[in-house]
């Protein structure tokens, strides 16, 4: 689809072109497993399962216990070999029990319990981006107070913002090695741009929120590549990104000489499906080949029918945190939705659970290069989330869901 007189930065990078500093293949995992490993996007040495184990619940709606089962299940009972968590987890960071990096504490603990099987998984993580004034980023100053403070050890409180600039990068890399308990980390991801964009919930660009000073982005991959080097990332990804940044990123890596990134993780559901426009061409095998790590594919837990009818099941995260916390996805268009996707659901004989887990796994844009990222707060819905890749919808289906978000389109965003 491309011509040969297309500029190198246009064009999807031949196979000889690395994607990370190591040329080793991580190779299937000894336990049994449901699951074919594919590569992620455009790397040539990540190997994942197409399902992924989120893990932003660990340390505040999961004590170390639960997420050790939630691993034990996922890894050496599915065979998951792929695991999403973040130098900010747990959330919500409102909650008294928060404190960074409790998240990557815990998968470090069950790491060097079980050494063995260290070779035969993917972890990745990310590091946040900017953090300033309330609403003005996905974070602010208490958070990154909390953040930056646990980047030393024993903690340093700092009153400066979090930044996407060198020093920053690999500070938080390697305190984020040391709670993971590992030399390496398979994928290191930026967890927002250090830009203004518009995201969680809100979709609409303001040119008045952009900022003199964003970190600019060859500071930040030449940092990137500089953790590559050292052997210390295996790669790395977008995260939050709009089309323009994942573009920006893969014309700055070209023009440095380094790996573009391998994946992006952005918000994709029933409920907010934005990343199927220009943003999944960009990302699409015959263009930049940049795998997607769908967020929240059931809406905070919306999209499991466990809210229906005003239900506030005890121990629910919305039962727990019933304001001030992804509140886009309890608005009044969002139910609306749920109740339209439940008929279909009910119709097609499988749970609202399975279907929306179904449908996001689908995808062309997440099967064959990406992965689904499922979180849980039990071992039993863990389990449900992953049947619901196994579930294959038929064509009939496909188009009542197409039909409902056609009549709710994205519900959970705003202006």
């Amino acid at each position: 689809r491309r011509t040969s007189s297309q500029p190198r930065s246009l064009r999807q990078p031949s196979r000889r072109t690395p994607s990370s500093s190591s040329s080793t293949i991580i190779m299937p995992s000894p336990l049994p497993s449901e699951f074919p490993l594919r590569l992620l996007g455009n790397s040539a040495t990540l190997l994942v399962t197409p399902v992924c184990l989120g893990t932003m619940t660990f340390g505040v709606q999961n004590s170390y216990p639960e997420a050790a089962a939630q691993l034990d299940y996922a890894v050496k009972t599915r065979g998951i070999n792929f695991i999403d968590t973040a130098e900010m987890y747990p959330v919500p960071m409102s909650d008294p029990r928060w404190v960074a990096g409790t998240t990557e504490e815990y998968i470090g603990r069950w790491l060097a319990d079980n050494k063995e099987l260290r070779p035969h998984l993917v972890i990745a993580t990310k590091i946040v981006g900017y953090t300033g004034a309330p609403k003005s980023s996905p974070a602010g100053p208490a958070a990154a107070k909390g953040i930056l403070a646990r980047r030393d050890d024993p903690p340093v409180e700092s009153s400066a913002s979090c930044r996407l600039d060198r020093a920053s990068i690999i500070k938080a890399c390697n305190a984020s090695l040391r709670r993971l308990r590992t030399d390496y980390i398979d994928l290191y991801q930026l967890h927002w741009p250090d830009r203004w964009v518009p995201g969680f919930g809100v979709s609409a660009y303001e040119p008045s929120k952009e900022r003199a000073d964003d970190v600019p982005i060859d500071e930040t991959l030449l940092a990137l590549k500089e953790l590559l080097d050292a052997g210390k990332i295996r790669a790395y990804g977008l995260s939050n990104e709009t089309t323009f940044g994942v573009c920006q990123a893969v014309l700055a890596a070209d023009r440095l000489g380094m790996p573009r990134p391998v994946s992006i993780q952005n918000s994709f559901s029933l409920v907010h499906r934005a990343f199927e426009t220009e943003l999944a061409e960009a990302c699409a095998p015959s263009h930049f080949n940049i795998g997607l790590l769908p967020w929240s594919v059931l809406a905070g837990g919306v999209l499991t029918g466990k809210y229906r009818h005003g239900a506030a099941p005890g121990g629910a995260r919305f039962a727990e945190f019933p304001s001030g916390f992804q509140e886009r996805f309890h608005g009044e268009r969002v139910v609306a939705a749920v109740e339209e996707y439940a008929e279909v659901a009910e119709e097609a004989g499988v749970s609202l659970t399975k279907l929306a887990v179904a449908f996001c796994a689908s995808r062309w844009f997440v099967d064959g290069h990406g992965s689904c990222i499922v979180g849980a707060t039990s071992v039993e819905q863990l389990a449900e989330c992953i049947d619901g890749y196994k579930v294959k919808l038929s064509e009939e289906v496909l188009k009542k869901i197409d039909a409902v978000h056609l009549k709710c389109r994205d519900p959970t965003q705003g202006k």
